[in-house]
Protein backbone atom coordinates (compact mmCIF):
# COMPACT_ATOMS: atom_id res chain seq x y z
CA UNK A 1 0.00 0.00 0.00
CA UNK A 2 1.24 3.16 -0.57
CA UNK A 3 2.82 5.96 2.45
CA UNK A 4 1.75 8.67 0.98
CA UNK A 5 -0.49 10.19 -1.25
CA UNK A 6 -0.87 13.52 -3.42
CA UNK A 7 -4.06 15.32 -4.40
CA UNK A 8 -3.51 16.91 -7.65
CA UNK A 9 -6.94 18.23 -7.54
CA UNK A 10 -9.19 20.68 -5.80
CA UNK A 11 -12.65 21.33 -4.62
CA UNK A 12 -15.15 18.67 -3.29
CA UNK A 13 -13.51 15.46 -5.50
CA UNK A 14 -9.97 16.65 -3.46
CA UNK A 15 -12.22 16.52 0.17
CA UNK A 16 -13.45 12.73 -1.04
CA UNK A 17 -10.13 11.61 -1.84
CA UNK A 18 -8.53 13.08 1.23
CA UNK A 19 -11.20 11.02 3.51
CA UNK A 20 -10.57 7.96 1.45
CA UNK A 21 -6.79 7.94 2.27
CA UNK A 22 -7.13 8.88 5.37
CA UNK A 23 -9.62 5.50 6.09
CA UNK A 24 -7.03 3.13 4.60
CA UNK A 25 -4.41 5.05 7.17
CA UNK A 26 -2.56 6.93 3.87
CA UNK A 27 -0.93 10.34 4.63
CA UNK A 28 -2.21 12.77 2.51
CA UNK A 29 -0.68 15.39 0.98
CA UNK A 30 -3.26 18.47 -0.68
CA UNK A 31 -1.38 20.76 -3.76
CA UNK A 32 -3.00 24.37 -4.33
CA UNK A 33 -3.39 27.08 -6.19
CA UNK A 34 -2.86 30.77 -4.35
CA UNK A 35 -6.44 31.39 -4.93
CA UNK A 36 -7.41 27.87 -3.03
CA UNK A 37 -5.02 28.59 -0.16
CA UNK A 38 -8.10 28.60 2.51
CA UNK A 39 -9.64 25.61 0.86
CA UNK A 40 -11.27 22.74 3.22
CA UNK A 41 -9.11 19.81 1.67
CA UNK A 42 -5.54 21.74 2.47
CA UNK A 43 -7.03 22.43 5.89
CA UNK A 44 -7.56 19.11 6.53
CA UNK A 45 -4.88 17.31 4.55
CA UNK A 46 -1.14 16.47 6.39
CA UNK A 47 0.52 18.44 4.36
CA UNK A 48 0.17 21.28 1.92
CA UNK A 49 2.09 22.81 -1.06
CA UNK A 50 1.30 25.93 -3.06
CA UNK A 51 2.16 24.79 -7.05
CA UNK A 52 1.11 28.32 -8.71
CA UNK A 53 -0.84 31.11 -9.17
CA UNK A 54 -5.05 30.89 -9.58
CA UNK A 55 -4.98 29.68 -13.61
CA UNK A 56 -4.87 26.31 -13.91
CA UNK A 57 -2.66 26.26 -16.63
CA UNK A 58 0.14 27.57 -13.84
CA UNK A 59 -1.10 25.31 -11.31
CA UNK A 60 -3.48 22.43 -11.40
CA UNK A 61 -1.96 21.39 -14.81
CA UNK A 62 1.55 22.11 -13.99
CA UNK A 63 3.26 18.86 -14.53
CA UNK A 64 6.44 19.96 -13.05
CA UNK A 65 5.45 21.62 -9.86
CA UNK A 66 3.22 18.70 -9.16
CA UNK A 67 6.12 16.36 -9.72
CA UNK A 68 8.12 18.46 -7.23
CA UNK A 69 5.66 18.98 -4.55
CA UNK A 70 6.17 14.90 -4.87
CA UNK A 71 9.43 14.95 -4.32
CA UNK A 72 9.66 18.14 -1.61
CA UNK A 73 6.78 15.89 0.67
CA UNK A 74 7.96 12.44 -0.46
CA UNK A 75 4.55 11.43 -2.13
CA UNK A 76 4.66 7.91 -3.10
CA UNK A 77 1.65 8.42 -5.42
CA UNK A 78 -0.75 11.35 -6.97
CA UNK A 79 -4.46 10.89 -7.48
CA UNK A 80 -5.83 12.81 -9.99
CA UNK A 81 -9.37 13.30 -9.33
CA UNK A 82 -11.72 14.17 -12.48
CA UNK A 83 -10.56 17.02 -14.80
CA UNK A 84 -7.56 18.71 -14.55
CA UNK A 85 -4.36 15.86 -15.44
CA UNK A 86 -6.83 12.76 -15.12
CA UNK A 87 -6.92 11.82 -18.08
CA UNK A 88 -3.55 13.36 -19.05
CA UNK A 89 -1.63 10.30 -20.58
CA UNK A 90 1.48 11.94 -20.41
CA UNK A 91 1.09 12.82 -16.49
CA UNK A 92 0.85 8.96 -16.07
CA UNK A 93 4.09 8.45 -17.99
CA UNK A 94 6.14 10.78 -15.87
CA UNK A 95 4.73 9.93 -12.78
CA UNK A 96 6.29 6.67 -13.77
CA UNK A 97 9.27 7.58 -14.86
CA UNK A 98 9.77 9.59 -11.43
CA UNK A 99 8.77 6.27 -9.51
CA UNK A 100 5.50 8.17 -8.54
CA UNK A 101 2.52 5.57 -8.60
CA UNK A 102 -0.63 7.10 -10.80
CA UNK A 103 -3.95 6.24 -9.38
CA UNK A 104 -5.80 5.66 -11.94
CA UNK A 105 -5.36 3.25 -14.86
CA UNK A 106 -2.85 2.65 -17.97
CA UNK A 107 -1.20 5.46 -20.20
CA UNK A 108 -2.09 3.39 -22.99
CA UNK A 109 -5.78 2.98 -22.18
CA UNK A 110 -6.11 6.57 -21.55
CA UNK A 111 -4.50 7.01 -24.33
CA UNK A 112 -6.46 5.03 -26.69
CA UNK A 113 -9.47 5.69 -24.57
CA UNK A 114 -8.93 9.83 -24.92
CA UNK A 115 -9.19 9.64 -28.75
CA UNK A 116 -12.53 9.41 -29.47
CA UNK A 117 -12.17 7.81 -32.74
CA UNK A 118 -9.59 4.95 -31.51
CA UNK A 119 -11.51 4.57 -28.88
CA UNK A 120 -15.16 3.74 -30.76
CA UNK A 121 -12.86 1.22 -32.62
CA UNK A 122 -11.36 -0.62 -30.00
CA UNK A 123 -15.37 -0.33 -28.38
CA UNK A 124 -15.81 -2.15 -31.58
CA UNK A 125 -13.34 -4.23 -31.36
CA UNK A 126 -13.97 -5.37 -27.59
CA UNK A 127 -17.52 -6.46 -28.71
CA UNK A 128 -19.21 -2.97 -27.35
CA UNK A 129 -22.19 -2.16 -29.37
CA UNK A 130 -21.13 1.69 -31.32
CA UNK A 131 -23.31 4.30 -32.67
CA UNK A 132 -23.54 3.88 -36.68
CA UNK A 133 -21.33 6.51 -37.96
CA UNK A 134 -17.62 7.13 -39.69
CA UNK A 135 -14.93 4.38 -39.24
CA UNK A 136 -12.32 7.40 -38.37
CA UNK A 137 -11.93 11.05 -38.63
CA UNK A 138 -13.64 13.24 -41.51
CA UNK A 139 -11.56 15.61 -43.28
CA UNK A 140 -13.70 16.94 -45.98
CA UNK A 141 -17.08 17.85 -47.10
CA UNK A 142 -17.44 15.13 -50.18
CA UNK A 143 -16.69 12.54 -47.43
CA UNK A 144 -19.03 14.06 -44.97
CA UNK A 145 -21.41 14.03 -47.21
CA UNK A 146 -20.89 10.20 -48.27
CA UNK A 147 -21.04 9.25 -44.52
CA UNK A 148 -24.04 10.96 -44.15
CA UNK A 149 -25.90 9.22 -46.58
CA UNK A 150 -24.77 5.90 -45.84
CA UNK A 151 -26.44 6.12 -42.43
CA UNK A 152 -29.40 8.62 -42.86
CA UNK A 153 -30.03 12.32 -41.42
CA UNK A 154 -29.75 13.95 -39.01
CA UNK A 155 -26.12 13.27 -38.04
CA UNK A 156 -23.86 14.54 -35.26
CA UNK A 157 -20.35 15.88 -35.92
CA UNK A 158 -18.00 15.19 -33.13
CA UNK A 159 -14.56 16.09 -32.09
CA UNK A 160 -12.34 13.46 -31.94
CA UNK A 161 -10.19 15.11 -28.44
CA UNK A 162 -13.29 16.76 -27.54
CA UNK A 163 -16.00 16.75 -24.56
CA UNK A 164 -17.87 18.76 -22.64
CA UNK A 165 -20.11 19.08 -25.89
CA UNK A 166 -17.36 21.30 -27.92
CA UNK A 167 -16.88 20.58 -31.38
CA UNK A 168 -19.89 19.11 -31.47
CA UNK A 169 -22.65 20.23 -33.84
CA UNK A 170 -25.75 18.39 -35.48
CA UNK A 171 -26.79 18.36 -39.28
CA UNK A 172 -30.50 17.62 -40.21
CA UNK A 173 -30.02 17.62 -43.77
CA UNK A 174 -26.81 18.05 -46.31
CA UNK A 175 -27.59 22.03 -46.94
CA UNK A 176 -26.69 21.95 -43.06
CA UNK A 177 -23.41 19.28 -43.83
CA UNK A 178 -20.99 22.06 -44.72
CA UNK A 179 -21.37 24.87 -42.00
CA UNK A 180 -21.47 22.33 -39.13
CA UNK A 181 -18.32 20.20 -40.31
CA UNK A 182 -16.79 23.47 -40.52
CA UNK A 183 -17.78 24.95 -36.70
CA UNK A 184 -16.83 21.91 -35.55
CA UNK A 185 -13.40 21.24 -36.73
CA UNK A 186 -12.89 24.95 -36.04
CA UNK A 187 -13.89 24.95 -31.99
CA UNK A 188 -12.46 21.48 -32.01
CA UNK A 189 -9.04 23.21 -32.85
CA UNK A 190 -9.58 26.30 -30.09
CA UNK A 191 -10.56 23.65 -27.67
CA UNK A 192 -8.32 20.81 -27.82
CA UNK A 193 -5.37 22.05 -30.29
CA UNK A 194 -6.85 19.33 -32.41
CA UNK A 195 -9.66 19.88 -35.38
CA UNK A 196 -10.41 16.05 -36.29
CA UNK A 197 -14.00 15.29 -36.05
CA UNK A 198 -16.17 12.38 -37.00
CA UNK A 199 -19.52 11.90 -37.70
CA UNK A 200 -22.23 9.57 -35.90
CA UNK A 201 -26.14 8.97 -36.16
CA UNK A 202 -27.80 11.45 -34.25
CA UNK A 203 -30.66 9.81 -32.53
CA UNK A 204 -33.75 12.17 -31.28
CA UNK A 205 -34.95 10.64 -27.98
CA UNK A 206 -31.70 8.69 -26.53
CA UNK A 207 -31.51 8.66 -22.96
CA UNK A 208 -27.51 8.90 -21.11
CA UNK A 209 -27.08 5.79 -19.80
CA UNK A 210 -23.34 4.84 -18.16
CA UNK A 211 -21.97 1.61 -17.19
CA UNK A 212 -19.53 1.66 -13.97
CA UNK A 213 -16.68 -0.81 -13.93
CA UNK A 214 -13.93 -1.60 -11.84
CA UNK A 215 -10.55 -3.68 -12.81
CA UNK A 216 -7.33 -4.68 -10.88
CA UNK A 217 -5.12 -4.87 -14.08
CA UNK A 218 -4.68 -8.99 -13.15
CA UNK A 219 -8.19 -9.91 -15.27
CA UNK A 220 -10.46 -9.19 -12.42
CA UNK A 221 -13.20 -6.78 -13.91
CA UNK A 222 -16.46 -6.10 -13.05
CA UNK A 223 -19.62 -3.48 -13.63
CA UNK A 224 -21.58 -2.00 -10.56
CA UNK A 225 -24.65 -1.01 -12.50
CA UNK A 226 -25.92 1.60 -14.88
CA UNK A 227 -26.35 5.70 -14.08
CA UNK A 228 -28.82 7.40 -16.04
CA UNK A 229 -27.65 11.03 -16.49
CA UNK A 230 -29.78 12.34 -18.94
CA UNK A 231 -31.05 15.36 -17.46
CA UNK A 232 -28.60 17.41 -19.14
CA UNK A 233 -27.72 21.56 -20.32
CA UNK A 234 -25.73 21.95 -23.11
CA UNK A 235 -24.13 18.43 -23.26
CA UNK A 236 -23.24 18.93 -19.35
CA UNK A 237 -25.02 16.98 -16.76
CA UNK A 238 -26.91 18.23 -14.41
CA UNK A 239 -28.89 15.23 -12.51
CA UNK A 240 -27.77 12.01 -12.10
CA UNK A 241 -29.74 9.02 -11.12
CA UNK A 242 -28.93 4.85 -10.52
CA UNK A 243 -30.78 2.48 -11.42
CA UNK A 244 -32.19 4.20 -14.76
CA UNK A 245 -35.77 4.11 -14.91
CA UNK A 246 -35.48 3.27 -18.39
CA UNK A 247 -34.05 -0.20 -17.46
CA UNK A 248 -35.31 -3.40 -16.37
CA UNK A 249 -33.06 -6.11 -14.73
CA UNK A 250 -32.72 -8.06 -17.51
CA UNK A 251 -31.19 -5.18 -19.60
CA UNK A 252 -28.88 -4.30 -16.78
CA UNK A 253 -26.96 -7.56 -16.66
CA UNK A 254 -26.83 -7.76 -19.95
CA UNK A 255 -24.99 -4.25 -21.17
CA UNK A 256 -22.75 -4.46 -17.46
CA UNK A 257 -21.95 -8.24 -18.40
CA UNK A 258 -20.99 -6.90 -21.92
CA UNK A 259 -19.13 -4.56 -20.53
CA UNK A 260 -17.28 -6.30 -18.16
CA UNK A 261 -15.86 -8.56 -20.47
CA UNK A 262 -14.86 -6.01 -22.56
CA UNK A 263 -12.60 -4.37 -19.38
CA UNK A 264 -11.10 -7.86 -18.64
CA UNK A 265 -9.99 -8.54 -21.99
CA UNK A 266 -8.49 -5.00 -22.09
CA UNK A 267 -6.36 -5.50 -18.97
CA UNK A 268 -8.11 -2.73 -17.07
CA UNK A 269 -7.22 -0.92 -14.21
CA UNK A 270 -9.54 1.50 -11.91
CA UNK A 271 -12.18 3.02 -11.92
CA UNK A 272 -13.58 3.97 -15.22
CA UNK A 273 -17.75 4.89 -17.12
CA UNK A 274 -18.41 3.12 -20.70
CA UNK A 275 -21.44 6.01 -21.66
CA UNK A 276 -23.75 5.33 -23.80
CA UNK A 277 -26.91 6.43 -25.73
CA UNK A 278 -30.00 4.25 -25.62
CA UNK A 279 -33.16 4.56 -27.81
CA UNK A 280 -35.95 1.86 -28.69
CA UNK A 281 -34.57 -0.82 -26.55
CA UNK A 282 -30.90 -0.47 -28.21
CA UNK A 283 -27.30 0.66 -26.48
CA UNK A 284 -24.71 2.64 -28.36
CA UNK A 285 -21.70 3.65 -27.07
CA UNK A 286 -20.31 7.00 -26.82
CA UNK A 287 -16.98 7.63 -25.25
CA UNK A 288 -15.32 5.64 -21.93
CA UNK A 289 -13.84 7.99 -18.91
CA UNK A 290 -10.85 6.68 -17.69
CA UNK A 291 -10.93 7.96 -14.45
CA UNK A 292 -13.51 8.61 -11.58
CA UNK A 293 -16.65 10.54 -12.64
CA UNK A 294 -18.37 13.48 -10.66
CA UNK A 295 -21.61 11.59 -10.32
CA UNK A 296 -20.00 8.39 -8.88
CA UNK A 297 -21.66 8.83 -5.51
CA UNK A 298 -24.83 7.38 -6.93
CA UNK A 299 -23.36 3.69 -7.64
CA UNK A 300 -21.58 4.30 -3.96
CA UNK A 301 -24.77 4.69 -2.51
CA UNK A 302 -26.92 1.89 -4.30
CA UNK A 303 -23.79 -0.92 -4.01
CA UNK A 304 -22.21 0.09 -1.01
CA UNK A 305 -18.51 -0.06 -2.54
CA UNK A 306 -16.33 2.57 -1.94
CA UNK A 307 -15.16 3.34 -5.48
CA UNK A 308 -12.16 6.02 -4.21
CA UNK A 309 -10.78 3.34 -1.69
CA UNK A 310 -10.72 0.59 -4.84
CA UNK A 311 -9.35 2.98 -7.03
CA UNK A 312 -6.57 3.62 -4.45
CA UNK A 313 -6.06 -0.33 -3.52
CA UNK A 314 -5.58 -1.47 -7.55
CA UNK A 315 -3.08 1.06 -8.15
CA UNK A 316 -1.02 -0.56 -5.16
CA UNK A 317 -1.35 -3.78 -6.59
CA UNK A 318 -4.15 -5.18 -4.68
CA UNK A 319 -6.87 -7.33 -6.63
CA UNK A 320 -10.46 -6.27 -6.61
CA UNK A 321 -12.07 -6.57 -2.44
CA UNK A 322 -15.33 -7.45 -4.45
CA UNK A 323 -16.40 -9.85 -6.85
CA UNK A 324 -19.37 -9.50 -9.73
CA UNK A 325 -21.35 -12.05 -7.76
CA UNK A 326 -20.88 -9.51 -4.64
CA UNK A 327 -22.02 -6.97 -5.84
CA UNK A 328 -25.88 -5.90 -5.19
CA UNK A 329 -28.20 -3.29 -6.16
CA UNK A 330 -30.01 -1.65 -3.03
CA UNK A 331 -32.52 1.04 -3.57
CA UNK A 332 -32.67 3.89 -5.58
CA UNK A 333 -29.77 6.88 -5.32
CA UNK A 334 -30.39 10.81 -7.39
CA UNK A 335 -27.48 13.28 -7.55
CA UNK A 336 -28.06 16.94 -7.97
CA UNK A 337 -25.02 18.96 -8.67
CA UNK A 338 -25.16 22.28 -7.19
CA UNK A 339 -23.33 25.16 -9.20
CA UNK A 340 -22.60 28.47 -7.84
CA UNK A 341 -24.30 29.72 -11.10
CA UNK A 342 -27.67 31.75 -11.70
CA UNK A 343 -30.66 29.22 -11.63
CA UNK A 344 -31.77 30.72 -14.90
CA UNK A 345 -29.15 32.49 -16.58
CA UNK A 346 -26.80 29.61 -15.55
CA UNK A 347 -24.08 32.84 -15.32
CA UNK A 348 -21.55 31.79 -12.46
CA UNK A 349 -21.35 33.19 -9.57
CA UNK A 350 -18.30 33.26 -7.54
CA UNK A 351 -18.22 35.08 -4.33
CA UNK A 352 -18.12 34.72 -0.55
CA UNK A 353 -20.87 32.15 1.22
CA UNK A 354 -22.43 34.11 3.97
CA UNK A 355 -24.54 31.24 5.11
CA UNK A 356 -24.23 27.39 4.35
CA UNK A 357 -26.69 25.15 6.45
CA UNK A 358 -26.30 21.50 4.21
CA UNK A 359 -29.40 18.86 4.66
CA UNK A 360 -28.89 15.74 7.04
CA UNK A 361 -31.06 12.90 7.86
CA UNK A 362 -31.45 9.26 6.70
CA UNK A 363 -29.95 8.91 3.67
CA UNK A 364 -28.44 12.31 2.42
CA UNK A 365 -24.87 12.81 1.58
CA UNK A 366 -23.66 16.56 0.88
CA UNK A 367 -20.11 16.26 -0.69
CA UNK A 368 -19.09 19.93 -0.93
CA UNK A 369 -15.63 21.75 0.44
CA UNK A 370 -17.81 24.60 0.51
CA UNK A 371 -18.31 26.24 4.21
CA UNK A 372 -19.42 28.99 6.08
CA UNK A 373 -17.42 32.12 4.72
CA UNK A 374 -15.86 30.33 2.14
CA UNK A 375 -15.47 32.64 -0.78
CA UNK A 376 -15.66 30.59 -4.18
CA UNK A 377 -13.13 32.03 -6.69
CA UNK A 378 -13.71 32.70 -10.20
CA UNK A 379 -10.92 30.89 -11.78
CA UNK A 380 -12.43 27.47 -11.66
CA UNK A 381 -15.65 25.40 -12.41
CA UNK A 382 -19.03 26.43 -11.05
CA UNK A 383 -19.08 23.06 -8.77
CA UNK A 384 -20.42 23.75 -5.38
CA UNK A 385 -21.24 20.49 -4.25
CA UNK A 386 -23.50 17.03 -4.69
CA UNK A 387 -26.16 16.60 -2.98
CA UNK A 388 -26.47 13.18 -3.71
CA UNK A 389 -29.86 10.90 -1.73
CA UNK A 390 -30.51 7.32 -1.78
CA UNK A 391 -34.22 5.82 -0.71
CA UNK A 392 -35.50 2.29 -0.58
CA UNK A 393 -37.63 3.03 -3.52
CA UNK A 394 -37.01 5.64 -6.26
CA UNK A 395 -40.40 7.44 -5.02
CA UNK A 396 -38.74 7.23 -1.65
CA UNK A 397 -35.50 8.60 -3.32
CA UNK A 398 -37.83 11.41 -4.68
CA UNK A 399 -39.63 12.58 -1.31
CA UNK A 400 -36.36 12.48 0.65
CA UNK A 401 -34.47 14.63 -2.45
CA UNK A 402 -37.78 17.30 -2.36
CA UNK A 403 -37.36 17.56 2.12
CA UNK A 404 -33.35 17.99 1.55
CA UNK A 405 -33.27 20.50 -1.18
CA UNK A 406 -35.98 22.59 0.70
CA UNK A 407 -33.41 22.40 3.49
CA UNK A 408 -30.49 23.04 1.97
CA UNK A 409 -29.40 27.00 2.42
CA UNK A 410 -26.89 28.63 1.25
CA UNK A 411 -26.42 32.23 1.06
CA UNK A 412 -24.18 35.29 -0.54
CA UNK A 413 -23.62 33.38 -3.64
CA UNK A 414 -26.33 32.26 -6.37
CA UNK A 415 -26.70 28.53 -6.94
CA UNK A 416 -28.57 25.76 -8.76
CA UNK A 417 -30.98 24.93 -5.88
CA UNK A 418 -33.94 26.35 -7.39
CA UNK A 419 -33.80 24.39 -10.47
CA UNK A 420 -33.70 21.47 -8.54
CA UNK A 421 -36.76 22.20 -6.25
CA UNK A 422 -38.47 22.77 -9.33
CA UNK A 423 -37.29 19.21 -10.87
CA UNK A 424 -38.07 17.50 -8.16
CA UNK A 425 -41.50 18.32 -8.19
CA UNK A 426 -42.38 17.84 -12.11
CA UNK A 427 -44.06 14.99 -13.21
CA UNK A 428 -42.18 14.05 -16.24
CA UNK A 429 -39.47 13.80 -13.74
CA UNK A 430 -41.51 11.83 -11.25
CA UNK A 431 -42.30 9.40 -13.64
CA UNK A 432 -39.10 8.92 -14.99
CA UNK A 433 -39.79 10.42 -18.55
CA UNK A 434 -37.14 12.08 -19.83
CA UNK A 435 -34.22 12.07 -22.58
CA UNK A 436 -31.11 14.28 -23.17
CA UNK A 437 -33.04 17.11 -24.84
CA UNK A 438 -36.04 17.08 -22.39
CA UNK A 439 -34.29 19.95 -19.78
CA UNK A 440 -33.67 22.19 -22.41
CA UNK A 441 -36.40 22.24 -24.18
CA UNK A 442 -37.84 22.81 -20.76
CA UNK A 443 -35.94 25.97 -19.47
CA UNK A 444 -36.18 27.26 -23.49
CA UNK A 445 -40.20 27.00 -23.02
CA UNK A 446 -40.14 29.18 -19.57
CA UNK A 447 -40.49 26.53 -17.04
CA UNK A 448 -38.51 27.53 -14.33
CA UNK A 449 -39.30 31.40 -13.22
CA UNK A 450 -36.90 32.50 -10.64
CA UNK A 451 -36.31 35.72 -10.06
Amino acid sequence: MFDKILIANRGEIALRILRAAKELGIATVAVHSTADADAMHVRLADESVCIGPPPARDSYLNIPSIIAACEITGADAVHPGYGFLSENARFAEVLNHHGIGFIGPKAEHIRVMGDKIEAKRTAKRLGIPCVPGSEGGVTDTDEAKRVAADIGYPVLIKAASGGGGRGMKVARSEADLENALMTARTEAKAAFGDDAVYIEKYLEKPRHIEVQVLGDGRGNAIHLAERDCSLQRRHQKVWEEGPSPALNAEMREQIGGTVARAMQELGYTGAGTIEFLYEDGQFYFIEMNTRIQVEHPVTEMITGIDLVNEQIRVAAGAPLSVRQEDVRVEGHAIECRINAEHPATFRPSPGTITYFHPPGGLGVRVDSAAYQGYRIPPHYDSLMGKLIVHGRTRNECLMRLRRALDEFVVAGIDTTLPLFRTLVRNADIQNGLYDIHWLEEFLKTGGLEVE
